[in-house]
């Protein structure tokens, strides 16, 4: 299996997924231009998805949804385009691959995460949630691949200049993970098998890529050292960044803020502070 993180944060959502001769993509919400770009960057066309999986109907997720009228959109909510209907805890198949659709916890009608299985290999897409059920975890736990948002830093969150109530609805439980929460639940799920996590949609305004990491980092390795590969990448996700995973990580972009775990250090940009 292999990802490309084309763009995360408020701005714009992309990820594209191949696992054989399969070839998906969750969300296509950021420009046209940009897309279309990040897609020839990574040697492919619209006309090659097999499917385009969508997490919910917020803008910054679903911009570009006309692009792919072509191509079979599965959604849990409906859109302008047709779509086939996504339900929340019931998995389905696309050829040899189980996707499982999650509940979440979003300001939406329906938020969902996906998990995506083949035999050999599981991928974990999470953003734009509150919180995460301890009834989810388990299937969560022992990923080979977790991206997963790590939206804010309460304190920088709170001296921004947005209005009270956007603050309180984004720490809320129908709002964003913040660093420490995401942490806490990466502690919960990595394993030895666990290979890569991006830290996704990270605010411009009330985090930083360096900050995000710095938390997961020490939570990780403070609570659940044994449990970590020694080869284990995590990387922290810039609004308009291709980060590649899997067999796509021959080329780490040279502006990613990245920890690996076997060297205990942090790298790149993080070095720079």
């Amino acid at each position: 299996m292999k990802f490309a993180l084309l763009a995360s944060g408020s701005r714009g959502n992309c990820c594209v997924i191949e696992d054989e001769h399969l070839l998906l993509m969750i969300d296509c919400g950021t420009t046209a231009h940009y897309l279309r770009s990040a897609m020839a960057e990574i040697g492919i066309t619209p006309q090659a998805l097999d499917a385009l999986l969508i997490t919910h109907d917020h803008t910054d997720h679903i911009s570009q949804v006309k692009m792919f009228t072509e191509n079979r959109i599965l959604s849990p909510v409906p859109l302008s385009v047709e779509t086939e209907r996504v339900i929340p805890g019931q998995a389905f198949q696309l050829q040899h691959m189980t996707v499982t659709p999650l509940a979440l916890s979003h300001d939406t009608e329906v938020t969902v995460g996906y998990v995506l299985e083949t035999w050999q290999e599981k991928l974990v897409y999470i953003t734009d949630t509150g919180y995460i059920r301890d009834a989810c975890l388990p299937l969560l736990k022992g990923a080979d691949y977790i991206i997963l948002e790590s939206n804010h830093d309460l304190e920088m969150l709170m001296h921004t200049r947005r209005p009270a109530y956007v603050k309180h609805r984004i720490a809320s439980d129908s709002g964003h993970l913040c660093n420490e929460d995401c942490a806490a639940i990466l502690s919960r799920i990595v394993t030895p098998r666990t290979k890569e996590i991006v830290l996704a949609h990270i605010s411009q305004e009330a985090n930083t890529p360096e900050r995000a990491l710095q938390v997961t980092r020490d939570v990780l390795l403070g609570e659940c050292r044994h449990m970590l590969s020694r080869n284990l990448r995590v990387t922290a996700a810039h609004q308009y960044e291709i980060i590649r995973g899997g067999t796509w990580n021959e080329k780490v972009d040279s502006g990613s803020t990245c920890w690996i775990a076997g060297m205990e250090r942090v790298a790149d940009l993080a070095d720079r502070q």
